[in-house]
């Protein structure tokens, strides 16, 4: 979740014509520009591909040229011709098991052809408008296969860093590991620990010193560190030579059956195909989330068509395979790029130094390359990927997936991984757990949990036959399907259940009463209903049921929202009505009794995993102490999502101000120095009474301000400095800078502020902003670029937010929020990859 989610532009301030709707029309022979920013990106990025590209033609097998031509089709091929501005293609490390073993078993140029052959099928699958249906892959088969690769170039790699050479499968690598343990080569293993200690090190470099050094990235470092070591101590290593491009390898018709040919292409095909396409939506979301020009989206289906073109001639220049690379995408958004322009440039620069720099890059120790290649494949057996897994309970088909990749093969593995999925789907959709209890107040609970199908119909009429005629029951369905026969026999019971005088109430997931039918009254009421009424009304009835339609019941106090308020409760109380004027204590005891029945089952989980691994939230979120203000309930929030601070009036105090209370300030240095949240927003909202009081002081002095505010309060003398007359002064910079006539005025994006106390509320939660910048915990971590401020405006009546603008010349402008898909306010997933400092596969 995100409670600040990117505000939404009109996408007509996306497509305004350059020219009015008179004017000339445009010169069509305008000038080739290049944004500086693309310009920067670019080389950025080809400092990344440069020796990447080599490390993974030396995995495969194949000609180191095949890297650099890959790298360059990639940037200029798929850059011009895909659907996703921002992704850079190149070789990638996800297709290196599968090209390698390509190349053992046809050689290297009928491996070409291959590749040609898979770029045509990509075509056609482009114009076949499939390439959404990539995306319904789960993500533990895909995890699972990007692992299982990762083990295998790493396993294989690890002989090249040893000083040898790797066998044709992992087996085989495993089972000769011991035997090249005990014949190292000291050389190449100082030389790869050299290169695996600087990967590791570089990004970690503390200071100044380490933002300048990491401006270079931590790959290029660490090769070029280990090549100039090599080279200055005299080592005999084997290093990269590239031959002459006059005799580069050029592919030739494919020899070989049939059969084996076609399934390298479409191994290559497929898993090409879903690298790219899941690498391009991470890039959508990546780029979504920053500030700076609009990108458009990716078309996925023409992304599929540059890859595939960048296939067919990749291929037949005699490079390796083409895909969208997961890092060097996220490093070109991370850089600034802004168009296309950036991957083009990063390829032209790729062949400026196949060109001119192979007198540099044969003096590269080939065991530096393989400890780049092997730290490459362990970072793509990523623990995040198995967190996420594990919370989502696919923990064995990752496992299998990976096991299967490792031993039988991509594509093996693939189709293993694919069949448990669908094994484990079945599983779920027919296994139903059905539980019945009684409580303490002889209250019988019935709970299915799953899905609802005529497998568990009998086991369902078991549990509810426990249930003696004329008892109050309690229904409780937790799933999302309930099909014919399941439905006909539970409501079926329940009309026998109330004919003998007993009482049924559905709940739904989230404890939610299903329909006023189900609830009704007590003593069979509900049986002396109309039947054909009954009959008719079904079809709601079990819509209802799922929580869909929860309407409140007169049968229990749990039918009202949770988030009505007390007094506006209308169900029948047992006891009391709403009239009895209970005491308040009474209602938390009873609110805290209803959590507990409908609420902590559900939550009890995920709260356990809270507990074990700690609060990790992601803002820091200060609001008012408004009652009327329901922070996760306007930001669909759950437990660990936001750090809360409440206070009258969402005041920062400024540093030195505090009075004597430092609460806001120590909340806000826990939340960005030990907690590391990554945004902190300051919330206003409507109506606000701390406004209206500011309002009536007038803009006077401090103390006269102070006593003003709270004049309305006889039963406090006037000159007295009460805690609530000393905490509102320090919102007299807001109202200072309402007044000021020389400030722009802060309003809202379709209309301006209804009146003074809504102007200053909206004023406020900018000054608050100001005074957060004031903080050093926050100004230290806005330099670091590692933090993010949002102003916030929820407007009560309206149940409307607003977020500040950054898009506003006088950053005064609060946009309305509306319904934003959830493609919009997603990026998680690729936040993932973003931090990496080599390579992965996949967002």
């Amino acid at each position: 979740m995100s409670a600040c989610v990117p505000t939404r532009i009109d996408d007509s301030s996306l497509t305004t014509d350059a020219h009015g709707p008179h004017s000339p029309p445009p010169n069509r022979h305008r000038r080739f520009r290049i944004a500086g920013a693309d310009l920067s990106a670019s080389v950025a990025v080809f400092l990344i591909a440069l020796p990447l590209s080599l490390g993974i033609a030396l995995a495969t097998g194949a000609p180191l040229q095949a890297g650099l031509v890959a790298a360059a089709v990639g940037g200029l091929v798929a850059g011009r011709f895909g659907g996703a501005p921002l992704q850079v293609s190149g070789p990638a490390a996800g297709l290196t098991v599968v090209t390698a073993e390509i190349i053992q078993q046809y050689g290297w140029r009928t491996t070409c052809a291959i590749t040609v052959l898979a770029g045509l099928a990509q075509l056609g699958l482009a114009y076949l408008r499939v390439a959404r249906s990539a995306l319904a892959v789960s993500p533990a088969i895909v995890h699972g296969m990007l692992a299982g690769i990762g083990v295998t170039i790493a396993v294989a790699q690890l002989h090249v860093v040893l000083g040898s050479t790797p066998q044709s499968s992992v087996v085989d690598n495993l089972k000769a590991l011991p035997g090249q343990l005990a014949q190292l080569h000291p050389a190449a293993l100082s030389v790869s620990l050299l290169t695996l200690a600087v990967l590791l090190a570089w990004p970690r470099i503390p200071g100044r010193a380490g933002r300048a050094a990491r401006k270079i990235p931590a790959a290029l470092a660490a090769v070029a560190l280990a090549t100039a070591v090599a080279a200055l101590a005299g080592l005999r290593l084997p290093r990269v030579d590239l031959p002459s491009w006059s005799s580069h390898a050029l592919p030739q018709l494919p020899d070989g059956p049939m059969l084996g040919i076609a399934a390298a292409v479409l191994t290559i095909t497929l898993v090409g195909s879903v690298e790219s396409l899941l690498s391009a939506v991470a890039v959508d979301k990546l780029a979504a989330g920053r500030k700076g020009p609009r990108v458009p989206r990716a078309d996925l289906d023409r992304e599929l068509r540059g890859q595939g073109t960048a296939n067919i001639v990749s291929g037949a220049l005699g490079g390796l395979p083409v895909t969208g690379v997961a890092v060097r995408s996220a490093a070109n958004v991370h850089a600034g790029a802004v168009s296309r322009n950036s991957a083009m440039l990063h390829g032209l620069w790729v062949v400026v130094a196949s060109l001119l720099l192979v007198p540099v890059l044969d003096l590269i120790p080939l065991a530096a390359l393989a400890a780049l290649v092997m730290a490459v494949g362990i970072q793509m057996v990523s623990i995040n990927h198995i967190r996420s897994v594990t919370r989502h309970r696919e923990v064995l088909v990752y496992v299998v997936t990976t096991v299967g990749v490792v031993f039988l093969g991509v594509l093996e593995g693939v189709g293993v991984g694919i069949a448990v999925a669908v094994a484990v789907a079945l599983h779920r959709l027919t296994h139903t757990r059905i539980t019945h209890e009684e409580d303490a107040y002889g209250i019988h609970h019935v709970r299915v949990r799953g899905q609802l199908t005529f497998l568990a119909v009998p086991r369902l009429s078991r549990a509810l036959h426990l249930v003696p005629h004329g008892a109050r029951v309690v229904v409780e369905l937790d799933g999302s399907f309930m099909d014919h026969a399941a439905y006909e026999s539970l409501q079926d019971w329940q009309d026998a259940h109330r004919a003998h005088g007993g009482s049924v109430e559905m709940t739904g997931r989230a404890g939610i009463a299903a329909s006023p039918a189900h609830g009704a009254t007590q003593g069979g009421k509900a049986a002396q209903e109309d039947l054909p009424t009954r009959r008719r009304s079904r079809v709601m009835e079990k819509a209802r049921a799922w929580g869909r339609l929860g309407e409140p019941t007169v049968a229990s106090h749990s039918c009202c929202r949770p988030w009505t308020p007390w007094h506006n409760h209308h169900c029948d109380r047992p006891g009391h009505t709403p009239e009895d004027g209970l005491p308040s204590g009474h209602q938390l005891a009873s609110g805290i009794s209803a959590f507990q029945r409908d609420t902590a089952p559900l939550v009890r989980g995920e709260l356990a995993r809270l507990a074990r691994e700690g609060q990790r939230p992601t803002q820091l979120f200060l609001t008012c102490a408004d009652s009327r203000l329901v922070t996760s309930m306007i930001t669909s929030s759950g437990p660990g999502d936001l750090f809360v601070v409440r206070n009258v009036g969402n005041l920062v105090p400024l540093p030195g101000e505090e009075s004597g209370d430092d609460s806001v300030a120590a909340a806000i240095e826990y939340a960005v120095d030990v907690l590391k949240v990554q945004s902190i927003t300051v919330c206003g909202h409507s109506g606000c009474g701390a406004m209206q009081a500011l309002l009536q002081s007038g803009g006077q002095s401090d103390d006269q301000a102070g006593r003003q505010a709270t004049a309305s309060r006889p039963e406090e003398p006037d000159g007295v400095q009460t805690p609530l007359r000393r905490w509102l002064r320090h919102g007299l910079p807001s109202l200072r800078r309402m007044a000021d006539a020389e400030q722009p005025g802060a309003r809202l994006d379709r209309r301006g502020p209804a009146d003074d106390v809504e102007r200053l509320c909206l004023t406020n939660v900018v000054q608050q902003l100001e005074h957060l910048r004031a903080h050093e915990a926050v100004a230290r971590r806005l330099a670091d670029g590692t933090l993010e401020l949002h102003g916030m405006y929820f407007h009560v009546g309206e149940a409307q937010a607003y977020l500040l603008s950054d898009a506003a010349p006088d950053g005064m402008v609060f946009d309305q929020v509306g319904d934003a898909p959830l493609h919009d306010v997603g990026k998680a997933s690729f936040d993932q990859v973003s931090g990496a400092p080599l390579e992965d596969s996949r967002a």
